[in-house]
């Protein structure tokens, strides 16, 4: 396993449409160990192909237990999320405003209106067909990560401005109770 580096803002793949996943190989396999080591080691709970400059269409998602800022665990915690070709086949007509941030744009911070619930269908390492229903914030980091691959980042979403800000690095850890999406 290895930890990669995460692109930033003013690369451009991050503003292209990843390529649908036909091979499901080892190197597949090695590819999402990767992902998941570099968004556990750069504190993330999501980590989208593009964001480390692989075009193809899968992420990885995780709620940490300690998630909430409590000893109390995330109850969304302690799943590893790998999918591949993913895709929203439904979700919610209520949408909920939640914080969200980037690896991919640190340090900027912002209010995104997303549905409360999604159900997606995917893939998971083999080929195999799944079909996944989340809300709340499992919900919130599934679709961020779908935007990822179709070249969306998260501040296109944000039209008010003040819906928008960014926290220095001495600040986040007094400011923010969660780490970047």
């Amino acid at each position: 396993m290895a930890v990669r580096k995460v692109i930033t803002l003013n690369d451009e793949r991050l503003r292209q449409k990843a390529k649908k996943v036909k091979q499901f190989t080892p190197a597949l396999k090695q590819l999402a160990e990767d992902m998941l080591e570099t968004m556990r080691a750069n504190q993330g709970v999501g980590l989208a192909g593009p964001q480390i400059g692989v075009m193809q269409r899968i992420f990885v998602a995780e709620i940490p237990a300690s998630r909430s800022g409590t000893d109390e665990p995330h109850p969304q915690s302690g799943t590893s999320y790998i999918l591949i070709n993913p895709e929203i086949i439904q979700s919610a007509d209520v949408l909920v405003e939640g914080r969200e941030g980037c690896l991919s744009i640190p340090t900027w911070y912002g209010l995104v209106e997303r549905p409360e619930w999604v159900e997606v269908r995917a893939q998971d390492l083999n080929g195999k067909k799944i079909k996944l229903k989340v809300d709340d914030l499992l919900a919130r980091i599934f679709q961020h990560e779908l935007d990822h691959l179709n070249g969306v980042l998260f501040i296109d979403h944000i039209k008010d401005r003040e819906k928008l800000w960014q926290v220095l690095p001495e600040e986040e850890t007094k400011e923010m109770t969660e780490t970047a999406v």
